[in-house]
């Protein structure tokens, strides 16, 4: 099973025999394999509900669950890593989410597109229309990103909020790509956080 780029880099670097929530779990494929490969105790917390049946048809531990809401029911400290791949825009509060995530796990990782991404800024420039591409493929109107957050957004909030960076990845496709001229360059970044 090929994993999407930014889960691999996750998978790549979660320690063996973690304990890890991976919160917006979709349809479990980073828990399947933390729990094969790493022999992870992985647990999920999913929102829609066929994305929760499909974890449960791979035999893996997931509730359905809101991350705006339902984070607060977890102990502190209860995970080494808390993960938030490909949710953060989608969240109605993403920074008591965060708070939450950095609460909950030791560490955490954080995944989101970058909406300043070149291909995206000439769209909206010479096409005058919120893009569709491969990264974002839905539409203005149905899309569940509901916060356009950028690479450098990003970074100024955990400088703000005093949360440390332990690594930082950027990905144009499904090549790592360099930090120089990340916002511009990069589709989507990966982030390790802890306090």
């Amino acid at each position: 099973m090929t994993l999407r780029p930014d889960l691999a880099i996750i998978a790549r670097e979660i320690a063996p025999g973690s304990r890890v929530l991976d919160v917006g779990c979709g349809d479990g494929a980073l828990m399947a394999a933390l729990r094969d490969q790493k022999q992870a105790d992985a647990r999920g917390m999913e929102l829609d509900r066929d994305n929760v049946t499909a974890c449960v048809a791979r035999g893996l531990s997931v509730i359905q669950g809101n991350a705006d809401t339902d984070l607060a029911d977890y102990p502190d400290a209860a995970f080494d890593y808390a993960i938030l791949s490909q949710t953060l825009q989608t969240t109605m509060r993403p920074d008591l989410v965060l708070d939450q995530l950095l609460r909950i796990g030791r560490m955490a990782f954080v995944s989101f597109p970058n909406f300043a991404q070149w291909r995206i800024r000439m769209a909206l420039m010479f096409g005058g229309t919120m893009p569709v591409t491969k990264q974002l493929p839905a539409r203005w109107y149905d899309t569940p990103n509901i916060h356009h957050v950028t690479i450098d957004d990003f970074r100024k909030y955990i400088a703000e909020r005093g949360i440390r960076i332990e690594g930082q990845w950027f990905l144009r496709g499904e090549k790592l790509i360099s930090a120089g001229a990340a916002n511009l360059r990069a589709e989507h970044a990966v982030f390790l956080l802890t306090r």
